[in-house]
């Protein structure tokens, strides 16, 4: 009998990384291993799956610039160049390893796996990979919710209400357009929440969103049934809360599954391995090694010696996981459901490049729980929020805390030592943004679809500044990766952008650079610059709104103590 159920989210999601002016840029391999690790093996576990006729449900955000990225022509053209070299080097692999049957085979693997990813990608799906997920979301299996237009980290931008609305209608436009649809969910970038965002939401047409499981457990008043239904905010979208426990058998790799000794060892790649003058044609053209994603082997243990992966006990592990994190969650539901007065919801939240990249086996888990939940069970079932509100339309109304699902649960991460700086030039140039947009309001209403050389600067400057705004960029800095790339791609889009207004206000504007700089960050093609202008009379509003519903909420917490 049916007593709960289990929602699977895969938050999937990319910084905007793409530059036309080099030939061959490293950090854009980010997306290349992505496409080929973790979004062509869930592809092909969806299509299998509804072939079988399993009825799975996945909820998945996918963010504009990772969804710009997937079907700008110029990166597809470079990712079938960069499959191609996989395909060429794991065919010398075949014959390197002819002598030794575990890496033959393990050669022979990849090499199937880069031939069947490039026929997904070139000759099932034309190249376009947002073209299968939004094929999945129409047959009714995966329910894909908006994210901010180039996941800005939102209580860190709050000081310029501006700069939160324009990530949040940039970011529900963009899956407007790529979706054909009205988005019902949405995921704050890095679960951020603050009291009053769900009012900017609610303006964007949003049903629901994602907060970590301290946002919800410190909500006021105190939610009875913990993360186990949503709540609804005063403003009257829903709050759905991560389920710790379920998160961290997947999450962790210590303790979760992706630890396992016959799981694929991540940190051993052939590229850091291998003769170098073997490997040189196949690594970054200047010379330095880099991962290739043909890796020979297993995790072992926390030993420097690794052995060789076996598919085969990998693949065993991978479906005793899977039965084990369905037994776990039975166990959770039955529990739960004598507690409650309607079926519990567990949420389990991930990163989609776990599942993959990080964890070789983790689509195949997927593949194997879906399946065990199908046919293995009767007491909990895959289902996505929209549908649970569907279900259940009424909901207790609480405010959720301020919250993330970074480090210590809050702001840490995005704002400290490494990365503070950012922010007074981010705060600035929001401020001019408002001011730009002010200024030329009457041009943006005389000429709202002309794309004259002013708006198409105003237009920039909106671009560049979003763009300088990505949560990545800080994340990359506290984390110590990549921190060079970083520091340059925020005090380039903020010069950009500084250039610009210049620009802009001594009627100096240079139309071959604006033309290069368009060319350079072709995100949000149909940009208007005035999101900026049009927020602000609403955002009067909306403060106005959040104020009367903290007082209302008050006093009916009042009223109920009374």
């Amino acid at each position: 009998m049916l007593k709960g159920y289990v929602c699977l989210l895969l938050h999937t999601h990319l910084p905007f990384v793409r530059h036309p002016e080099e030939e061959n840029f490293l950090e854009e391999s980010w997306l290349y291993e992505a496409i080929t690790e973790t979004y062509i093996p869930l592809i092909q576990i969806f299509d299998q799956l509804i072939k079988d006729g399993v009825d799975f449900r996945i909820t998945m955000s996918l963010t504009p610039p990772l969804a710009s990225m997937l079907q700008d022509p110029l990166l597809q053209n470079r990712y079938i160049r960069h499959l191609n070299k996989l395909i060429e080097l794991s065919e010398k692999e075949i014959e390197r390893t002819a002598y030794d049957k575990l890496y033959h085979g393990l050669a022979l693997m990849y090499h199937r796996k880069f031939l069947e990813a490039k026929d997904v990608f070139v000759n099932q799906y034309h190249r376009d990979l947002v073209r299968a997920f939004k094929r999945f979301q129409d047959l009714g299996f995966v329910e894909i919710i908006a994210s901010a237009a180039t996941h800005g980290f939102l209580p860190n931008l709050q000081v310029n209400p501006s700069s939160v609305h324009a990530q949040i209608k940039i970011g529900v436009d963009h899956y407007k357009k790529t979706f054909g649809c009205q988005p019902k969910g949405f995921w704050l970038p890095e679960c951020a929440y603050f009291p009053g965002v769900d009012n900017v939401l609610k303006e964007a047409g949003i049903r629901y969103f994602i907060v970590d499981s301290h946002g919800i457990l410190h909500a006021d008043p105190r939610p009875k049934y913990s993360v186990y239904a949503p709540l609804f905010c005063p403003s009257g979208v829903a709050a759905f809360g991560r389920d710790w426990e379920s998160s961290k058998q997947v999450w962790s790799a210590k303790e979760g599954y992706p630890g396992d000794v016959d799981y694929r060892e991540y940190y051993r790649d052939i590229g850091f391995e291998l003769d170098y003058d073997y490997i040189k044609p196949y690594i970054h053209q200047l010379g330095f090694r880099t991962n290739t994603g043909i890796k020979y082997w297993r995790i072992t243990g926390n030993t420097e010696y690794k052995e060789v992966y076996r598919p085969d006990w990998a693949r065993e592990k991978a479906a005793s996981h899977a039965g084990n994190f369905m037994f776990n969650r039975e166990k959770q539901v039955e529990h739960l459901s004598a507690h409650m007065d309607r079926k519990p919801l567990i949420l389990a939240p991930y990163d989609a490049e776990l599942f993959g990249h990080w964890w070789y086996e983790g689509p195949m888990w997927i593949d194997f729980l879906m399946r065990k939940v199908a046919f293995d069970q009767k007491t909990i079932k895959f289902i996505t929020p929209g549908e649970y509100l569907t279900l259940y339309p009424t909901n207790q109304m609480a405010m959720p805390s301020a919250s993330t699902w970074g480090w210590k649960g809050h702001n840490e991460f995005w704002l400290e030592g490494s990365n503070d700086w950012i922010y007074p030039h981010l705060h600035m140039a929001a401020e001019q943004m408002t001011e730009l947009a002010k200024k030329f309001s009457e041009h943006i209403e005389r000429q709202p679809k002309k794309k004259t050389l002013l708006q198409r600067a105003l237009n920039q400057a909106v671009r560049e500044l979003v763009l300088a705004e990505s949560s990545d960029w800080p994340f990359i800095m506290k984390t110590n990766t990549m921190v060079p790339y970083a520091h340059k791609r925020v005090k380039q889009h903020l010069n950009r952008f500084g250039k610009l207004r210049e620009d802009i206000l001594n009627g100096t504007i240079d139309p071959d650079w604006l033309t290069e700089v368009e060319w350079r960050d072709n995100i949000f093609s149909d940009m208007d610059c005035a999101v900026y202008y049009l927020l602000q009379k609403k955002i009067k509003v909306v403060k106005k709104k959040t104020c009367t519903k903290k007082i209302q909420l008050k006093k009916r917490k009042k009223k109920a103590y009374a």
